[in-house]
């Protein structure tokens, strides 16, 4: 029987989903989370719920930020591959030390476990976040990332710069994934289709950013499972065709890659407020803000490598992904 695979933040939106596509394609998994109360509990608590009964999948939970927690973990299970989505999310700035603990010591805690473990693929979870000021459209790999505007922004550039010098000097296959505002069934409460739709279905007012003339890149969740699932049996290979004096930041020396994973189709925020009315029925009562600080107009992924190295790229429509959401959320608040 092959190893397992170890999925952290199984608990969280997109770890849960990951953990159910790995198990229906036959994979033992090993899935850990350590329930954070960034937002309500018991939704962890109910996505893990519906893990645990299968036979396939085994969790635990494990706080990363302990680095013998961490050693004692991969002690107990002989993994060869590991999809790393454990961490604090969120661009809007309330307290640094959870973005340091769980991004920074925890992420050091697994490229540690990682090496001395003999991981074949550490697929880890990036964000488009570290794209920062960038001005340049679609936001492309091959562009640099040195002015990110929130910390989270700045922790996950960190990341990807710590597996990259792991890389480098352990020869610790890696890839970084920057995922593109990702919502869908069992999504954060924090992010705008999720909250947007419980206060519209409760008749609460919501609050619009820039009078909604900000674009996103909504991605649906099945197509960032996809991605991950296409991408963790293709580790990278050491490029000695890498040029030091050209460098291209989504290319290296080291066995490490970093790839986009969205929509490519930004969409106004405003047209997702409208399907969203659309969807439950009812017309949202709005209050126009600024846009806060951390955030930006508009993302776009270029997603060319992607489709080349792995032959997918995300294509679901906001109005299809939106309607299946709102039909997740009527059955799981009952409404």
């Amino acid at each position: 029987m092959s190893s397992p695979i170890l999925v952290t933040g199984a608990a969280g939106f997109i770890g849960f989903h990951v953990v159910e596509r790995l198990l229906e394609l036959g994979h033992q998994v090993v899935g850990v989370d350590c329930f954070t109360p960034y937002y309500d509990v018991s939704l962890k608590e109910a996505r893990f719920g519906r893990l645990s009964p299968r036979n396939s999948f085994h969790g635990e939970r494990v706080d990363l930020s302990d680095p013998q927690a961490t050693r004692d973990l991969f002690q107990r299970h002989r993994f060869e591959r590991v999809i790393h989505l454990a961490a604090q999310p969120g661009v809007r700035f309330v307290d640094p030390m959870p973005y340091a603990s769980s991004n920074l010591m925890g992420f050091m805690n697994m490229l540690e476990a990682c090496r001395h473990g003999g991981i074949r693929h550490l697929v880890y979870a990036s964000s488009s976040s570290v794209y920062g000021a960038n001005r340049k459209l679609p936001f492309s790999e091959h562009d640099g990332t040195d002015h990110p505007i929130s910390l989270y922004a700045a922790t996950k550039k960190a990341n990807e710069m710590m597996a990259h010098s792991y890389a480098s000097l352990f020869g610790l296959p890696s890839t970084g994934l920057r995922f593109f505002t990702v919502y869908g069934p069992w999504g954060r409460p924090d992010m705008a289709v999720y909250k947007f739709t419980h206060a519209i279905a409760e008749g609460r007012e919501i609050q619009v950013s820039n009078a909604g003339k900000v674009w996103r890149d909504f991605t649906y969740v099945d197509d960032i499972v996809e991605g991950v699932v296409r991408l963790v049996d293709k580790a990278p290979a050491a490029n000695p065709d890498w040029n030091a004096e050209y460098p291209d930041p989504a290319t290296s020396a080291a066995p490490h890659r970093v790839y986009n994973i969205g929509n490519d189709n930004p969409e106004e925020v405003n047209d997702l407020i409208a399907i969203i009315e659309n969807a439950l029925g009812k017309k949202a009562k709005r209050v126009d803000v600024p846009l806060p600080p951390g955030d930006v107009l508009e993302t776009r992924a270029d997603v060319t490598d992607l489709r080349r190295d792995v032959g997918f790229a995300p294509s679901t429509s906001l109005k299809d992904g939106v309607g299946r959401f709102v039909a997740w959320y009527r059955e799981y608040h009952g409404t």
